[in-house]
């Protein structure tokens, strides 16, 4: 029996309005996706924890655009993180100074 944990795997994907689809940026295994999430979490990139989406996205080649079959599950965690990341601006705006 092996009780080794999983690899690891990390996808970045990238929207600009100005592009048709969410495309595939960055990808990797084992310590280069543990090194993706530590970059990701000191830039305050949103990092989502879904080895199913993962797993899917991770079978695309680099640079490619999401295909439409996944466009309405990766539409809902850009706007999910869109509004993480707009909850956190409004926060730090309200603070008192």
């Amino acid at each position: 029996m092996n009780h080794d944990k999983p690899n690891k795997k990390a996808v970045a994907l990238r929207y600009q309005e100005f592009e048709p689809a969410p495309k595939v940026i960055a990808k990797g295994q084992g310590l280069v996706a543990e090194e993706m999430i530590a970059l990701a979490n000191e830039h305050g990139v949103f990092v989502h924890d879904s080895p199913e989406l993962v797993d899917l996205l991770s079978q695309l080649e680099l640079d490619t655009y999401v295909p439409q079959t996944m466009w309405l599950i990766v539409a809902e965690l850009l706007i999910w993180a869109k509004g993480l990341e707009d909850n956190a601006k409004f926060s730090s705006n309200n603070e008192p100074k």
